[in-house]
């Protein structure tokens, strides 16, 4: 083929290219016959005026499979089919930005395989998360679905707490009540009939450390608590965060010792998201104070707050960030962000396969922390919920951006509306 004329003829007028060159033993440099191939077949694809589908075999040729460097003359997919199991190199950038839609093809390795059989890392679909779903028995009433508290809100932020509690009816809790500061209600309530109301003590609008005593009475009758979104950060909320994560008292009779155990013994199962991660951070020994299996949400920047590593060095090692932290702390982490990860303290994690701008928009971390408090509300366990919550939230984000036509104009009020769609999607299977 001199000059490659019959690979440019045909690159010209394919309406579909498969790309099936290079795969997992591939290592930067790209070089050779390879490199030149793919060069001819990014310049002709730059002479077209439409673009064809471009369909990768295990990987897109020029990509590292295990750190996801990318070649300068790697195709951007628009859909790869990797074999047997995805590839770390797929779901990290720059690679996972030439990625496309990934799918995960069955080529008939035995479940057993002692290499597949040890992994503990898994990347969510359907077929893993449909069966996470929490039933709706037609005998059902709403006690059956439980009852979300959202502690959230302050006058600087109202939408936060209204953007969770929606969130949380949309995906099938039975009752959602809203603990806001007192004049938050009559901005909200308009907006969303179904919920009930916890009106708190507040200084300025922000919750105040009263408020705590307050919701004491609420617990009992609670199945899961969200706490966090749109907190603020005046001292008013920093002082309610630290009195409901204080330091239990000294098993050793020490300072401290006859004192009542924090309301955080007494809490139901909790999730804590935004402004209640950035008080948490500011306390001793928070971990130790959260009820077990605690549900934390942060995105990279208040995952930087609460392990003193900077954002640079979380984004470039996301799974092990993540895990590393679940450890740690002995709580569930969802760390945000480009294809989300979910850890739990045993080590198992769950990748989602989502990265979209549709969900870079202030208050969607609000939806999906209210999803997941939501499925807890309904009996869902804590890892499971994460990883439930995180799927329906991130095929939302999709959803919605494919009804307006560009993710751009997609705000958080709009994933929360694409929630039934993707919960339906889901249950139908």
């Amino acid at each position: 083929d001199q000059r490659a004329r019959v690979l440019r003829l045909q690159v010209g007028r394919a309406q579909l290219i498969l790309d099936a060159i290079l795969g997992t033993g591939f290592q930067l440099p790209l070089q050779g016959a390879a490199m030149d191939v793919l060069k001819v077949v990014q310049n002709a694809l730059g002479q077209r005026a439409d673009r064809p589908v471009i369909v990768a075999v295990d990987c897109p040729s020029g990509l590292d499979c295990d750190t996801g460097a990318v070649a300068d003359e790697t195709l951007a997919a628009d859909l790869t089919v990797t074999l047997a199991a995805a590839k770390p190199g797929l779901l990290r950038f720059p690679g996972a930005a030439f990625t496309g839609r990934l799918v995960v093809a069955d080529i008939g390795l035995p479940p057993d395989q002692p290499l597949l059989a040890d992994i503990e890392i898994e990347l969510a679909s359907p077929i893993e998360v449909r069966p996470l779903l929490p039933g709706r028995p037609r005998d059902a009433h709403k006690g059956t679905f439980g009852r979300a508290l959202i502690v959230a809100g302050s006058a600087n932020y109202p939408g936060a707490a209204l953007l969770a509690a929606r969130s949380a009816y949309l995906v099938g809790a039975g009752l959602v009540s809203l603990a806001v500061p007192a004049p938050l209600q009559g901005m909200l309530a308009g907006s969303l009939p179904e919920a009930t109301w916890v009106l708190l003590p507040h200084v300025s609008g922000a919750i105040s450390r009263d408020a705590v005593g307050q919701l004491e009475p609420e617990w009992e009758r609670t199945e899961a608590v969200l706490i966090g979104p749109g907190l603020g950060l005046e001292s008013s909320s920093r002082d309610f965060m630290a009195e409901l994560f204080g330091r239990p008292p000294r098993a050793d009779g020490g300072p401290g010792a006859g004192e009542q155990l924090p309301s955080a013994r007494r809490l139901p199962p909790c999730v804590v998201d935004a402004d209640g991660l950035k008080h948490l951070a500011a306390q001793a020994g928070w971990p130790e104070n959260l009820p077990a299996g605690t549900v934390l949400t942060p995105h990279p920047g208040e995952m930087s707050l609460l392990t003193g590593r900077s954002k640079d060095v979380i984004q470039a090692e996301r799974l092990e960030a993540a895990r590393r932290s679940a450890r740690e702390w002995g709580h569930i982490v969802v760390l945000k962000g480009a294809h989300t990860v979910v850890a739990e303290p045993g080590g198992r994690a769950t990748i989602l396969p989502f990265a979209t701008p549709a969900l870079a928009r202030a208050g969607t971390g609000d939806v999906l922390a209210g999803i997941i408090v939501g499925l807890r509300a309904q009996g869902v366990a804590a890892f499971s919920a994460a990883v439930l919550g995180g799927y329906l939230h991130g095929r939302a984000g999709e959803l919605a951006a494919e009804s307006l036509g560009t993710t751009a104009a997609v705000l958080a009020s709009d994933v929360a509306s694409a929630i039934p769609r993707s919960l339906a999607e889901l249950q139908a299977g």
